[in-house]
């Protein structure tokens, strides 16, 4: 009966762990997958250029709260009502409670409070090389920072090589160019609450690790010292989840929560304007997907 009772609810806070965090989990692959490269043309070779990005990510009201019913649950079941409309982590706040019984006691925590964030901003620093064949690699890392008690980290690597050698008699860097696109990237956050006792174990946050890899067709055109960008894509996605926190069963609860990781893959189009002065170059893409996505990139080139 005991092992029922722990299964329970360890199925109950996958639910709940899910609902939350899923929203998350996609703005992460949108914002990590987002400004790679901002035009087809690339760099000389060695050439070095050194950039600062950043991201702001539209949260539409449709990933801002989840329904939940009494009928999701094994054990768990809402204090006051058989519905209620949940927060994900962009959402607010909930007065709602969630009660419960297990190993013959009760048992009530707070639902999670989101970020109550509608547009979320995500910095980092990469820096891009060109190779010989018009080809560039782009490296990005960003050790963990917090933001309103939410640990956020990334890293990747991006290639990128121009196919418009191939059919262009005369390389013109004004000409239409085409290039693709393809990168890896890890993009972590960690969403702090406070503290659940749920029983089992000892709750005080959720982990989403998320594996990102993207391929791309991106054209541009130049006129003068304003560039023209657009692009589509198609990125595979897959998350992890955990929860943080103590407790005897925090490793089977992590164990059944990783099975509700999942593989996503999921096209989005990419279209936005560079803007060249001598060395410095500012780029705006904006990209669209299941969410919506702005990347602002302030950009250095070397030698």
């Amino acid at each position: 009966m005991a092992q029922g009772d722990v299964q329970d609810v360890i199925d109950d806070m996958l639910i709940v762990a899910e609902n939350f965090a899923a929203p998350g989990a996609e703005g992460a692959a949108l914002q990590s997958s987002a400004g790679w490269f901002s035009s087809a043309s690339t760099l000389e070779k060695w050439q070095i250029e050194v950039s600062v990005h950043g991201n702001a990510l539209f949260v539409p009201n449709s990933k801002l709260t989840k329904l939940s019913s009494n009928r999701d649950f094994n054990v768990l079941k809402f204090q006051t009502g058989d519905n209620a409309l949940l927060p994900t982590v962009y959402g607010g706040n909930t007065d709602a409670v969630y009660v419960g019984s297990a190993f013959g006691q009760s048992f009530e925590f707070d639902a999670l409070d989101g970020l109550d964030k509608k547009v979320v901003f995500h910095a980092f620093p990469q820096v891009t090389v060109g190779l010989p064949f018009k080809t560039e690699i782009a490296f990005r890392y960003l050790p963990e920072i917090f933001i309103n008690d939410v640990g956020i980290s990334t890293y990747g690597i991006g290639l990128k090589h121009n196919i418009s050698q191939y059919f262009q008699k005369r390389f013109n860097a004004e000409d239409f160019q085409l290039a693709i696109v393809g990168s890896y990237s890890n993009f972590t956050a960690n969403y702090k609450f406070l503290p659940l006792d749920i029983q089992i174990a000892n709750l005080n946050r959720i982990d989403v690790d998320a594996d990102l890899f993207n391929v791309q067709a991106l054209g541009s055109k130049l006129y003068d010292n304003f560039e023209v960008v657009g692009g589509i894509g198609y990125t595979n996605s897959s998350f992890d989840y955990a929860f943080g926190g103590t407790g005897g069963s925090l490793a089977a609860l992590n164990d059944a929560l990783s099975g509700i990781g999942k593989n996503e893959g999921k096209f989005k189009g990419t279209i936005g304007f560079n803007f060249y002065a001598n060395k410095l170059k500012v780029s705006t893409l904006l990209t669209a997907s299941n969410l919506f996505n702005a990347n602002v990139g302030l950009h250095y080139r070397f030698n």
